[in-house]
């Protein structure tokens, strides 16, 4: 059965292995060297830190997949957008997780106050998380030509956005 929950601590291992993979071997990152899980517990222990979602999904208690979002930018003004981040296992593509993944990352980000969640998907190519985004209501805002370099080659970066709740119909609090 799958199951999408918070993560906790004991997830971190899974969370590296399955990052280090796409950081070695697809250009959905434009990181070039995997994290320790030390650093990505420090990652995770930041989103926590600041009242946003990372989530995990499981099968049969394996983790296939992980989500999360945080600030798009440090200043004030932006403290209603929040980038997401998904990452899935490289045997659980083509089931429809990162659909599964995203919608709940998008309804635990609006109850945390996030009015604007903003994909920044690595390589024009990645289909796959294109589609999923799409899928859950991201529309696309723009592509940057060539701002990434990785495996010897340029790549571009996809933007898309998804308005959350009121979105920007109602004034902010607080």
């Amino acid at each position: 059965m799958l199951l999408i929950r918070d993560s906790h601590d004991g997830d971190i291992d899974a969370i590296a292995d399955i990052y280090a993979h796409h950081v070695l071997c697809s250009t959905g990152t434009f990181e070039v060297d995997p994290p320790s899980a030390t650093e990505m517990a420090r990652r995770r222990a930041e989103v926590l830190g600041r009242s946003l979602p990372w989530l995990v999904l499981e099968e049969g208690g394996v983790v296939l997949g992980y989500t999360y979002c945080n600030w798009f930018k440090p200043r004030p003004a932006y403290r209603f957008s929040a980038e997401d981040s998904i990452y899935l296992h490289p045997g659980a593509h083509g089931r429809g997780l990162a659909r599964a993944l995203l919608a709940e990352l998008g309804a635990r980000a609006q109850r945390a106050g996030v009015r604007k969640l903003i994909a920044v998907i690595g390589d024009a190519a990645n289909a796959s998380s294109i589609g999923a985004h799409r899928a859950c209501g991201y529309l696309p805002v723009g592509v940057i030509a060539a701002c990434g370099w990785k495996f010897g080659r340029w790549l571009d970066i996809v933007l898309m956005e998804k308005s959350l709740g009121f979105g920007a119909s109602q004034p902010a609090s607080a």
